[in-house]
């Protein structure tokens, strides 16, 4: 792929994945929203390309016990506990040598993975729990929405039907609505935020580090796909709601450190070289967490708009 073309992708992807913010660099024949809409497989191959989804990445500690073991694109967490460890996510199913790799490279077991949990169940992140599992013998904690997907493999999709279906993996503990997991010194909750999937979980870590606590939270479920349908024919009965109910819990949530599924989200690669000098501070960004949610929203409520016919207001 050609330099030019690939930052064209990119920037689409970008847009549609991340949000407006991205959009003034947006070249004019960057692929459109509808051609990725429309094509799955078109959409898939090209973000798993150009977002580096399947590509290994270096290892970080981001705060105490909590540790980076994803791949180039995706975020994948390794929560260390005195009870035994958890794994966030698991990126595509080609992606679980890689989190071996990653866990082995840190000084850690992967067998001494007890629970693993997710933020929702399309492939780029549930991908490998059922490589993992087999490997560690790990439970598995989903919330309750998104069970009947992560066991099929997320075969019948709301959007994608079958063509982005994985290996299915058993769900051993059933998760509701700011239910608590406490392992050693972590404690986790999980919220149902709805909207990306039926089931999109955040999660929030409370910790203490050094005699200092810190809120690390996961958000998920407030970006939609091209092609998904929030208000005129809805993808899914409820699901303009869900949006709206997803993007106010997340503007409640006041973490001081936040990671997410996608490392462009984060800024994983600046903060990682920040870390470097300024140690754990190169991870507190309350204000980036701020920007990505009202990001997420507007982008929302443009694509309401826009699916009703909404004139769009004058620009000044």
């Amino acid at each position: 792929m050609s330099p030019p073309l690939r930052a064209i992708i990119a920037s689409t992807l970008l847009v549609t994945l991340a949000g407006p913010a991205a959009a003034q660099t947006l070249p004019p024949n960057a692929p459109s929203k509808e051609q990725l809409a429309n094509d799955n497989n078109l959409f898939i191959s090209l973000a798993k390309k150009v977002l580096k989804w399947e590509e290994p990445a270096e290892p970080v500690r981001i705060v105490g016990p909590i540790y980076f073991v994803g791949t180039k694109g995706l975020g994948v967490f390794l929560f260390t506990t005195s009870e035994g460890n958890i794994l966030m996510n698991t990126g595509m199913p080609s992606s679980g040598p890689m989190i071996v790799d990653s866990i082995r490279k840190l000084g850690f077991k992967p067998e001494d993975i007890k629970l693993m949990i997710n933020g929702h169940a399309h492939i780029d992140h549930a991908g490998a729990f059922a490589f993992m599992k087999k490997l560690t013998g790990a439970q598995l904690a989903v919330m309750k929405d998104d069970v009947a997907a992560m066991e099929s493999g997320d075969k019948d999709d709301f959007k994608y039907a079958n063509d982005f279906a994985y290996e299915g993996v058993k769900v051993d503990r059933v998760l509701r609505d700011g239910d608590q997991i406490r392992m050693g010194d972590i404690l986790l909750t999980a919220y149902h935020t709805p909207g990306h999937t039926r089931g999109a979980t955040t999660w929030i870590v409370n910790l203490v580090v050094d005699g200092k606590a810190y809120i690390v939270a996961f958000p998920d479920g407030a970006g939609f796909n091209p092609g998904y349908r929030v208000a005129k024919n809805p993808s899914y009965p409820g699901i303009q709601d869900d949006y709206r109910n997803t993007h106010h819990a997340l503007e409640m949530i006041k973490p001081d450190i936040w990671l997410a599924q996608h490392n462009e989200y984060y800024d994983l690669e600046g903060k990682r070289k920040r870390a470097e000098t300024e140690g754990v501070n190169a991870w507190i960004d309350p204000e980036g967490y701020r920007r990505f949610i009202a990001d997420k929203k507007r982008a929302f409520e443009d694509e309401v708009d826009e699916e009703l016919g909404v004139p769009k207001a004058a620009s000044k």
